[in-house]
Formats: structure tokens, C-alpha cells, sequence
């Protein structure tokens, strides 16, 4: 990798349209999400530890399992980056059609909004995403949806923050409140070509299971199919409705309430909660298990 583990989390934005977009989620999910930055002080954090060789044992041992590439760690960045950088290109394209005056267009001068088809692909594939790069972490084959969906139930933190932002950014807002039902529906009647030119599928097709892509299409579909009961149940649960969502989001993105085609747009090139959120994903689970080895 081009960058090392402790460098991607010391990195880490503390503010930006990524931050705050994943703050606005907080009214849903509340204090689920701290937004940890650094590298020592994720160790602090997630551990409690505060003696500062212990700290640094743990962090030599982390950094040790990240770049072992037995380990499915640096697999799983990458998917989380790839699948945040696939996204936005779909939200960019020629000069739209129509440009307004108001600020929020002003932000999309350039930017069309994304076919519905396009997005409900990308909406499956960043939820397969989240399959195969749980399955990498974990160090269990990519396949195994039973082992995702046990532990979906226990998700929190920055996992539960990224599931919360893919029901609400890539489904909720661009293909409204029976998102889930929509786009199964979609991906059923689907085949191969519909996928094939699909830059976000591209990007990552090759670590999607299936031996070809009518393979790695029913198994996207039988992840969503899967997950969509747990999706139904937690927008139900916490109150998750569209209007409430464009009420937080309008807080910083003026004139999103009345161009929720061009707001799915403006989030996939803007918003890159995949990556954020991963990365803090991977630091959390490399420190938990370089606590219990050494």
C-alpha cells in the first residue's frame, strides 16, 4: 500500500462536507459516531490504555497484521476506497441541462443527476461492498453472508454510522422511502450487460464472488435480498424519513429540499463516507486484535 495504516487514520478529516454530512446522521443514530482521528489516540480511545509503551506495542502490532498480505486488511481499504471513488464518477457528467441560480446548484455547475438504474447499482454494490470487506477484516471467505448478517445486528460506531449514510445517502434520498423494495425489484429483473459498463461494479468486480458476472449479479442480489429486512426494520426503528433527512442536510446545503435528483449527485462526488468511515473500521479491528495477541 501507498500508505501506511497510522498515516490514512492521523489523516483523517476533522471537518469537511464528509463530517458534517455524517454528522447530520447523529439525529438517528445518537452518539453512536465519534468521529476518532489519529492514530495513538484511536488506541487510547478504543482501548483505554494509557501507559505509552503499551500504547506503542499495540500500535507496532496493528501496523504489523495491516501489512501482512496473508491478512485481508489492505484487500478491504482498497474496496472502501474504490467504492467511494467508483460512486462519484457516476455523479459527474456534462454540463446539466438545466443550472440554476440558487447557492446549492451553484455547488453542481457541471454535475447531472445520476439515472435511477445507475444509482440502484450502486446502491447494491456498495452493500456487497460492506459483505466482502466484513468477510476480509474478518479473515473468512467472501462469501459468507450468514457470518455479515449475524453480525449486522451487533454493528455500531463507525460501522453502524457507514450503514446508516448507504440506507440514507444511496437509498432514501435519491429513490425515496421503499428504497429497498425498489431497487431488489430492479436488481432482479437485471442481467449481466446491465452491470458490465457500471463503474462502480467495475471498480471492485473482481473481488465480488462469482465466477463471471451473471455469478457476482445473483450474489449481490442475494446480499440485498438478504439485508433488506434488517434495512426495513432500522428505517422503521429510527424514524428514518426523507424529510427529516433534507431538514438536517439543508442545514449546510442550501437548496437541497427541492433538487433531491441533483442532492444524490452532489453526495456520491462530495461525500466520501465509504473511505472515512473504513479506515476507522480497519483501525478499530487491527487494535482490538493486536490487544488480544499480545
Amino acid at each position: 500500500m501507498s500508505k501506511k495504516i497510522y498515516k490514512l487514520v492521523d489523516d483523517l478529516p476533522t471537518g469537511g462536507l464528509t463530517v458534517r454530512a455524517l454528522k447530520t446522521l447523529d439525529i438517528f443514530v445518537p452518539g453512536q459516531w465519534n468521529n476518532l482521528v489519529g492514530f495513538d489516540n484511536t488506541i487510547k480511545t478504543v482501548t483505554g490504555e494509557t501507559d505509552e509503551a503499551m500504547i506503542q506495542a499495540i500500535a507496532e502490532r496493528a501496523i504489523t497484521l495491516f501489512n501482512d498480505k496473508r491478512e485481508g486488511y489492505q484487500t478491504a481499504l482498497w474496496l472502501y476506497q474504490t467504492v467511494d471513488s467508483a460512486s462519484g464518477m457516476l455523479g459527474t457528467a456534462a454540463l446539466a441541462n438545466r443550472i440554476g441560480q440558487d447557492t446549492f446548484l451553484g455547488f453542481l455547475k457541471g454535475m447531472t443527476p445520476k439515472p435511477e438504474k445507475a444509482q440502484t447499482i450502486d446502491l447494491a454494490v456498495k452493500l456487497v461492498t460492506e459483505v466482502v470487506a466484513f468477510c476480509k477484516i474478518s479473515g473468512i471467505p467472501g462469501d459468507s453472508l450468514g457470518d455479515f448478517l449475524t453480525a449486522l445486528g451487533d454493528y455500531g460506531s463507525e460501522s453502524l454510522i457507514r450503514m446508516t449514510a448507504l440506507v440514507c445517502f444511496d437509498g432514501i434520498i435519491p429513490l425515496g422511502p421503499e428504497f429497498s423494495l425498489k431497487a431488489l425489484n430492479a436488481i432482479k429483473g437485471m442481467g449481466p450487460s446491465d452491470i458490465d459498463d457500471n463503474p462502480t461494479f467495475k471498480g471492485i468486480k473482481n473481488e465480488i464472488p462469482g465466477k463471471d458476472s451473471k455469478g457476482k449479479l445473483a450474489f449481490m442480489t442475494e446480499s440485498f435480498e438478504s439485508t433488506q429486512g434488517w434495512m426495513d426494520r432500522f428505517v422503521a426503528e429510527k424514524g428514518i424519513t426523507q424529510s427529516r433527512l433534507l431538514d438536517n442536510i439543508g442545514g449546510f446545503i442550501e437548496g437541497s429540499k427541492t433538487k433531491l435528483d441533483y442532492l444524490g449527485a452532489f453526495l456520491d462526488v462530495s461525500v466520501n463516507y465509504y473511505e472515512h468511515t473504513g479506515i476507522q473500521t480497519l483501525a478499530r479491528r487491527l487494535i482490538e486484535r493486536a490487544v488480544a495477541e499480545i
